[in-house]
């Protein structure tokens, strides 16, 4: 089996750079974009801007009375299923375009499995529904409301929804061919179509988790115990990031769709962080 591209960055140890990865190259970082979405909902409200409690019809044209607020978006209890229509195998989300999400938000009633608060279903259709309304909150591009409230506090720069074409990392097919990556630019950006450098993801957790720069951690991470964490995963990478209180993290992202091996090496590496042993890099 071919090694698997891999870059690991922890507390612990020197980062981590294995066949072939890169730490300044771009990478997708699939769903721990959420994790920003999240944050840039926490600093609108706290710049006054909105408030998590309110309802979405506040700032997207959908139905009213569907009880979704801003919140139920942020922790996945909004009722809405995890994918948007239309979704299909290959490049799934190349069709999901602006077009298509104003009209998944004018029969967004019809799409709910449930009432909002009263189920947990992890929903890449919600966090795009949830970016949209942010990003209509705060009068500006998605990217840009980023780069304002999240971004420029942290003086971190190397997070974009459109690398350098000469920067990205992409992983390689059976003839050595780089494959292409997943389409994320339209409408599910929010959720999980942002790209970054391993050093600049590393510098997201540690700024975000560890040293809470910007307040206390968004709605958007994943609490076991604990520990925060969140990952991600598009056709070709995966990812890894957490944190616990003693102020233990780390990263691993690897050119590989297999998410479940990446959360399994980051689990453990934060296991042998704090047992001293030295870290485990195989892939």
């Amino acid at each position: 089996m071919r090694p698997v591209p891999t870059c690991i960055l922890g507390n612990s140890e020197a980062p981590q750079v294995l066949h072939g990865h890169a730490l300044d190259a771009y990478v997708q970082i699939g769903s721990l974009s959420k994790v920003l979405t999240g944050t840039a909902l926490g600093r609108l409200a706290a710049a006054g801007v909105l408030r998590p409690d309110d309802p979405l019809e506040q700032f997207l044209p959908v139905p009213r009375g569907t009880g979704i607020t801003l919140k139920h978006l942020a922790q996945h209890t909004s009722g809405l299923p995890r994918l948007p229509p239309g979704v299909k195998r290959r490049d799934p989300y190349a069709a999901f375009d602006d077009a298509a999400l104003h009209t998944v938000l004018q029969g967004l009633d019809t799409l709910a499995t449930a009432a909002p608060g009263d189920t947990e279903e992890y929903s890449n259709l919600g966090y795009a529904v949830l970016g949209a309304a942010l990003a209509s909150a705060a009068g500006m591009p998605y990217q840009d409301l980023l780069d304002h409230h999240v971004l420029a506090p942290l003086d971190i720069t190397e997070v974009t929804s459109a690398p350098p074409p000469d920067r990205r990392l992409r992983s390689r097919g059976l003839f050595g061919r780089p494959r292409r990556p997943w389409t994320m630019t339209g409408a599910i950006l929010p959720a999980g179509g942002l790209w970054a450098t391993p050093r600049a993801t590393a510098d997201l957790v540690t700024a975000l988790l560890v040293d809470r720069k910007l307040g206390e951690p968004a709605l958007s991470w994943q609490r076991a115990g604990t520990l925060l964490w969140h990952n991600g995963a598009t056709g070709d990478a995966s990812v890894f990031a957490g944190a616990v209180p003693d102020g233990r993290w780390v990263l691993v992202h690897r050119l590989t769709g297999r998410a479940d091996r990446t959360d399994e090496m980051g689990i453990e590496l934060l296991r042998r962080a704090a047992s001293g042993d030295p870290a485990d890099s195989r892939t």
